[in-house]
């Protein structure tokens, strides 16, 4: 099995990154029309499981795409 690409990083990356971004304003969109304050509003999102899965997963991808890069660099 190959490697990914870093075409192929960056395109996972920002797909889930526009799925976390989508997830976060439906989150804070249905807080606010249920008239909860900011501060309830930002712990939600802090304590959100798939948002924090989420961001995990997008840190080791950016992990696995520096140590790609670097492995075609040396």
């Amino acid at each position: 099995m190959k490697s990914p690409t870093e075409e192929e990083f960056e395109e996972s990356i920002k797909e889930l990154s526009e799925y976390k971004n989508r997830l976060e304003k439906e989150v804070v969109t249905i807080a606010q029309k249920l008239k909860m304050p900011q501060r309830k509003i930002k712990s939600i999102i802090n304590s959100h499981q798939e948002l924090n899965q989420i961001e995990i997963i997008l840190s080791k991808l950016y992990k696995q795409k520096e140590n790609a890069k670097s492995k075609l660099i040396s």
